[in-house]
């Protein structure tokens, strides 16, 4: 899917339609472990492990893509609802 590096649509910030720039946003860093994952060290290694014993599902076809629009004007950003992509190109 190709999407253009600026457009105009509405800022909830101004409350009016702006020319904003679009970024794709990166992953962040993880905090440490997860609950889920102190819960799997826990269970040890011998034996059946209950629930962690299962064979995990493989991947979706696509990923949702999180993209961050941001105002010209008043240089807040906001965020919309991912939205499913094989492949996000920003065009010119």
């Amino acid at each position: 899917m190709k999407m253009p590096v600026k457009f105009r649509t509405y800022c909830p910030f101004c409350r009016t339609h702006q020319i904003h720039e679009v970024e794709k946003v990166k992953k962040g860093k993880t905090r440490g472990l997860n609950w889920i994952d102190r819960q799997k060290a826990r269970r040890g290694a011998v034996g059946n492990r209950g629930k962690f014993s299962k064979v995990p599902g493989g991947d979706k076809p696509t990923k949702k893509i999180n993209v961050r629009y941001r105002c010209t004007v008043c240089k807040k950003a906001h965020l919309r609802a991912g939205f499913r992509a094989g492949k996000f190109e920003l065009t010119e």
